[in-house]
């Protein structure tokens, strides 16, 4: 069971220096540097200077480790103040989800895991309270909520995908030759759309 649906209250913690909060930020100073891949326990409780015992006094698995981390970055996705315009509000919080899933671009992999911790949940509040404000309500703001959260992370993959794999290059006319559509359209071609303009232009529509 996800670490956000067991009661974690009567967990005796053996060691006072080691809290949960030095664990998480540990943990996503190293899937920074080695991605999910390069995250063992063992790394970590060097990191920290303790033995991996006294890490499963405060975490069960690898997993809460993880689902702690994503919820720790969405804590970087300021929540602005509601104001007239609820699509700009919308704007504002994706814009900002967006940039904190590049700034740590193991996490858009790890979206599709339980999204219950408190800081993923006060912004997924907020971007569906502005779609209530738009007029959305029932199946359709499920729906609305769905293909926002989506996007932006379909969106992060790719743009973190690709950067990852800017240096790999394909012979270039032996793709324009097979796939002549493809190359007119710069589909192809990372270079030839500016990745801040295709997110900003594909959320416009969905917003429409």
């Amino acid at each position: 069971m996800t670490i956000w649906l067991r009661d974690e209250s009567s967990r005796p913690r053996r060691s006072p220096q080691l809290t949960q909060e030095r664990i998480v930020a540990e943990a996503v100073v190293l899937l920074d540097q080695d991605g999910v891949a390069g995250l063992t326990m063992r790394k970590l409780a060097q990191r920290l200077d303790v033995t991996s015992t006294a890490l499963y006094w405060h975490v069960t698995t690898k997993d809460d480790v993880l689902d702690l981390a994503v919820d720790e970055i969405f804590g970087e996705v300021t929540i602005p103040e509601p104001g007239a315009d609820w699509r700009a509000d919308v704007r504002t919080l994706v814009r900002g989800w967006r940039a904190a899933m590049l700034a740590h671009p193991w996490a858009p992999a790890l979206i599709g895991r339980p999204m219950l911790g408190p800081n993923v949940l006060a912004r997924t509040e907020f971007l569906q309270a502005a779609l209530v404000r738009g007029g959305h309500g029932g199946l359709e703001l499920a729906v609305t909520t769905r293909l926002v959260a989506n996007y932006v992370i379909g969106a992060a993959v790719t743009e973190a995908t690709w950067r990852r794999t800017a240096g790999a290059q394909s012979d270039g006319s032996r793709i324009a030759q097979a796939y002549p559509t493809l190359e007119a359209s710069g589909h192809l071609d990372p270079a030839r759309w500016d990745d801040e303009v295709l997110f900003d232009r594909g959320l416009d529509t969905i917003l429409r």
